[in-house]
């Protein structure tokens, strides 16, 4: 291939613009932890005995962040189904090139029919999983971004030794995938763009909580004395009556005397 070939190839022009930007999501995703560790430092040693007990909720997700992301995994799906199908179609052997060329297009062929095998599927289930997850969408824009390098060299190599059908579905596919890893780029950089602003107010809410006087403490008084305890009440004796007194003697068997009536009056 001729030097104004490669200086004209539309794959080159791309990869040179593309390092800037890769590089600037990357050290924004770098301040962006290193604010939330400063954010989360202080409010766990303000609300900890607090926060103590709460159960953790995830926010929902908007409906607009769901639904781009749908559309950028969707058309993702659809060109790594045409990559591995335009992969496979190639005859690498039949190129009109030395041996080493052929050895080192062909394991560039397989590592990327790994790559649309195994990782890609993997990587794409944990952002639809969790759509708004940082860690999650800078780990498939750092495989897209691998994998964009890899297959550009691959279409650069069809173009130069391969048949024009196959530079031309490899170019095809090209585009796609750069499109998939721009709408991916994009949306990292809003997430990163909200993700800052949430932090921003949780620091102001903590400064602002912080300043404020805190609570009188609250006095808890424990009373373990225990309650005098009621004397046990006393049984009735058999035979006492119930005002006390004693109870009238019953006369003997052989005893007649009967009380005296006095005498009519006179």
């Amino acid at each position: 291939m001729s030097n104004s070939k490669k200086n004209s190839s539309p794959f080159h022009c791309r990869r040179t613009y593309r390092r800037p930007v890769h590089r600037r999501v990357f050290l924004r995703l770098v301040k962006l932890g290193a604010l939330a560790l400063l954010a989360l430092a202080g409010s766990f040693s303000t609300f900890g005995q607090e926060t103590a007990g709460s159960p953790s909720s995830s926010a929902p997700v908007a409906y607009a962040s769901v639904s781009e992301l749908n559309g950028i995994l969707g058309q993702l799906k659809t060109t790594a189904s045409a990559m591995q199908t335009d992969v496979e179609k190639m005859r690498i052997e039949k190129w009109k090139t030395d041996a080493s060329n052929k050895r080192q297009t062909q394991a560039n062929a397989d590592s990327i029919r790994r790559n649309l095998q195994s990782a890609m599927p993997e990587i794409m289930a944990q952002v639809n999983a969790s759509p708004e997850d940082l860690a999650a969408s800078f780990k498939l824009y750092r495989n897209l971004d691998a994998l964009y390098d890899v297959f550009g060299a691959l279409v650069e190599s069809a173009g130069a030794f391969g048949s024009k059908d196959e530079f031309q579905s490899l170019s095809n596919d090209m585009n796609g995938l750069e499109s998939a890893r721009r709408s991916m780029g994009e949306r990292m950089q809003k997430l990163a763009g909200a993700k800052e602003d949430e932090i921003a107010r949780l620091r102001l809410q903590v400064k602002t909580l912080s300043a404020a006087p805190p609570p009188p403490p609250r006095k808890i008084i424990v009373d373990d004395t225990e309650p005098p305890k009621k004397p046990a009440a006393k049984k009735k004796k058999a035979g006492t009556s119930t005002n006390g007194s004693a109870p009238a003697k019953k006369p003997a068997p052989g005893d007649s005397t009967t009380p005296s009536t006095p005498p009519p009056g006179k």
